[in-house]
């Protein structure tokens, strides 16, 4: 039997993939087109610089790969340390938890910070940890700056901080993968050394296009190495000296993700009308009336104290006996809603409501709404509305963008 056909679109509020905006989308339809060309350079060049902005840097360098953010996340580390090297590493969540497996399994001597899942990295315990490395044998920190397991933003900034009180040369790396483009990030004042970002999330694009800004400390140490040419991790296809090479005349050292370069322009382009101040704002103000309807509800989020809440995803905790995974299939199924999943320890106990990228009062509303309908309809005992009155509220009395 043919499946009926469910009317009106999908609401995609999972922390990223985000909905694309329409003329983001058309600017992607583009015919295949010679990537040799002495014309094509009009389109690289301009990303290479036009991206700065997001990362709060005019001192970085962006590089693009045709890749997921974990590629990214390889590259950084490939193109900068060499096998046996110590970095530490906070652990506070499933995504965090993943770039320690694969800095362990590239062969790199990891100290794991182990936080509890619901707050973030301890910059007292790095800074603690690089004190006590006299030799300075640490030769990076890598942070990821919002867990969206969790629904938790770590203080990058106060790692740095940290960091320079100890005195420690380490490298700074951050996961940015569900901040950069949606929260404040500061790449040159926070001394963030390389900078790992994903098209999917903040840049508002399809998935494929991996975003890496790196600082120029980085790039010397890349280009110099830390230890013995053959202590150095491999790395052909993420190798930066290859990208940087042929981006200098505004190509790429193989195919390029044509039609992601061309979205990629005209995200920029819908960024820097916006500006990234009122897109910072506008998700402040996106997450808190997420949150005030999760308090409504009578539940809590994830995040253990508001210092550490998210403002592109609110991970929310069902009550004991209550199946989230239920909850989320139920969403699905009667109201077209894709909701975040429970990840790793959190597997059946949250649900997450992902409110970043393109989206306004009315989107975010639509996700409350379908949310507290399936938990009501799953047996959990809510008052029908009263998430969506304290969002609605809250949202009326605090405009998106600043005057």
């Amino acid at each position: 039997m043919a499946a009926t056909r469910r009317p009106g679109r999908n609401h995609l509020f999972i922390p990223g993939p985000t909905t694309i905006p329409d003329r983001v989308i058309r600017a992607m339809s583009v015919q295949s087109e010679d990537h040799r060309s002495p014309s094509f350079p009009e389109l690289a060049k301009p990303l290479f610089q036009d991206a700065k902005m997001v990362y709060g840097t005019t001192e970085g360098t962006i590089l693009l790969y045709p890749s997921s953010g974990t590629g990214i996340w390889e590259s950084a580390l490939t193109n900068t340390l060499c096998r046996g090297d110590k970095v530490i590493a906070a652990r506070f969540g499933q995504f965090s938890h993943l770039w320690v497996d694969m800095a362990q399994r590239l062969g790199l001597d990891v100290i794991v910070q182990d936080e509890e899942w619901g707050t973030g990295a301890d910059p007292e315990k790095i800074g603690e940890a690089l004190r006590a490395d006299k030799d300075h044998a640490i030769k990076a920190v890598m942070i990821v700056h919002n867990e969206t397991a969790t629904g938790v933003t770590s203080d990058v900034g106060a790692v740095r901080k940290a960091m320079d009180a100890a005195g420690h040369p380490a490298l700074l790396f951050v996961d940015g993968i569900s901040s950069i483009g949606s929260l404040p990030f500061k790449m040159d004042e926070w001394k963030v050394d390389c900078a790992v970002a994903g098209s999917q999330k903040g840049f508002m694009l399809p998935a494929g296009l991996g975003l890496l800004c790196v600082s120029q400390k980085a790039l010397k140490v890349a280009e110099g190495g830390q230890g013995g040419a053959n202590d150095r991790l491999g790395h052909v296809y993420f190798a930066w000296s290859d990208q940087l090479n042929a981006n200098k005349g505004g190509y790429f050292p193989y195919t390029p993700a044509l039609p992601l370069l061309y979205g990629l322009r005209e995200a920029l382009a819908t960024m820097k009308e916006e500006g990234m101040e009122n897109i910072y704002h506008r998700h402040a103000v996106l997450g808190e009336a997420t949150r005030q309807a999760v308090a409504a509800w009578g539940l809590k989020p994830c995040a253990k104290e508001p210092k550490w809440n998210s403002n592109t995803v609110t991970a929310i905790v069902v009550p004991e006996g209550v199946d989230a995974a239920k909850i989320i299939i139920h969403a699905y199924d009667r109201y077209n809603l894709s909701l975040g999943a429970g990840l790793s320890k959190v597997a059946g106990k949250v649900f997450r409501i992902g409110h970043l990228g393109d989206l306004n009062e009315l989107s975010l509303l639509g996700a409350i709404a379908g949310a507290e309908m399936a938990m009501i309809d799953c047996g959990m005992k809510l008052t029908p509305g009263s998430g969506v009155a304290a969002a609605s509220s809250y949202l009326r009395e605090n405009p998106l963008h600043k005057a």
